[in-house]
């Protein structure tokens, strides 16, 4: 049951919204050093967020991290080039405020007119921030009179502008991403529709324990791919060549197959090369991985195995590539995987893709809005979906 307020239940009317968002974004420079977005996702999907602050006569005041400056002033990671995109993007001056907080800042803010929107310096240039020092949250509520959070990727972390400021301003809730977030989330929670299958792929299983352990309570198919399938074929007594495995992570792997009952589909075949490299020569290996050789993408019969499954669910969710697909030449597994996913969101499944290789595969075959929802979270998806309390969720309850 939602324990917080949203946004669309209070009066902003010439209120200052403090509203946490997550312009984490990366940044690229030209030759004259200054610093564009390279990818401005994250951006637009607050723009809902703002513009209803700004239609009901609220003052905006932004605040995010970019990158990881370790709590120093680093210029590199300003929130400038950020401010001065979303200015483009919503069409009105965006003030940048020099500092996060302090004497400016509070200047700043109590200057701002209804609609306006100021954008405040990296919150993670004060060292306060990651450890949720209350004298730097109590700043930042000085600021405002209502504060906002819709950062779902970073909803995750006990930080002072996702959690501790809360605790310092009376009117407090969601932004409308965030509450898009959680409801897409929580319909896989709690209402899962079958036949339910989830896709997980990436590196390590240790990074997937809990969210395969819990995915198995309710999923009926669970398709494994990427270098983490290794680990799962090691575990099976399959040969696996040069490839990725966790070695003190097998038994745990042969548990989850045993607990599975059938419902782990791994690889049936592997794309396979000698080296780590978009020019090597490749070969379809089946059911193992030839000695001397490492498996980077899931094979032809993979491909087929996994979409029928894909195709005929009733929902499915994505984390994780199928193999090293920032390298065209064992990129076809996870495009075949985006594909699917398109095709059966199409006859009607209820899609949710989430975790940033995924989403940028999703965006890369041009496939961001064939699908129900795209989580603008990895970390933060996945804690949810293994039953863990968002602490960003948690301070805005209003019990």
């Amino acid at each position: 049951m939602k324990t917080y307020h949203s946004i669309a239940d209070l009066d902003l009317f010439e209120k200052r919204v403090l509203v946490r968002v997550d312009f984490n974004v990366p940044l690229l420079a030209d030759h004259t050093d200054s610093r564009s977005v390279a990818d401005d996702s994250r951006i637009r999907a607050a723009l809902p967020t703002i513009r209803h602050i700004q239609n009901a006569g609220g003052k905006v005041i932004l605040m995010s991290h970019l990158g990881r400056p370790g709590g120093s002033v680093r210029p590199e990671f300003s929130m400038a080039p950020v401010g001065r995109h979303l200015a483009s993007l919503i069409g009105a001056p965006v003030i940048i405020c020099p500092e996060v907080v302090g004497e400016h800042a509070e200047q700043f803010a109590a200057s701002l007119a209804p609609a306006e929107i100021m954008l405040l310096e990296n919150v993670r240039f004060e060292p306060g921030e990651t450890t949720n020092d209350p004298a730097l949250a109590k700043a930042l509520a000085r600021l405002a009179d209502v504060y906002v959070n819709d950062a779902f990727g970073t909803a995750h972390r006990a930080h002072a502008s996702t959690t501790g400021v809360a605790r310092f301003v009376s009117e407090k809730a969601a932004g409308l991403l965030l509450q898009e977030e959680l409801n897409a989330l929580q319909r896989i929670v709690s209402d899962p529709a079958h036949p339910f299958v989830a896709i997980v792929g990436g590196a390590k299983v240790s990074d997937k324990i809990g969210i395969i352990t819990k995915l198995l309570e309710t999923v009926d198919h669970l398709l494994i791919g990427g270098a983490m399938a290794y680990t799962f074929m090691k575990a099976q007594g399959l040969e696996t060549g040069k490839s990725l495995v966790e070695d003190d992570r097998i038994e745990m792997a042969a548990q989850l197959l045993s607990r599975a009952e059938g419902r782990i589909h791994l690889p049936i075949d592997h794309v396979c090369a000698d080296s780590f490299d978009n020019d090597a020569a490749s070969m379809v290996s089946s059911n193992f991985v030839p000695q001397g050789l490492i498996g980077l993408d899931i094979g032809p019969g993979t491909i087929a195995a996994f979409s029928e499954s894909i195709e005929q669910a009733k929902m499915v969710i994505w984390n994780g590539p199928m193999g090293v697909f920032e390298m065209s030449s064992f990129a076809a597994g996870t495009n075949a995987i985006a594909n699917a996913m398109a095709k059966t969101t199409e006859s009607g499944a209820f899609t949710v893709v989430g975790g940033g290789d995924s989403v940028a595969a999703l965006v890369g075959a041009g496939l961001s809005m064939a699908v129900s929802h795209v989580s603008t979270g990895g970390g933060a998806m996945l804690e949810l979906l293994e039953g863990k309390e968002l602490p960003g969720v948690a301070a805005l309850s209003r019990i």
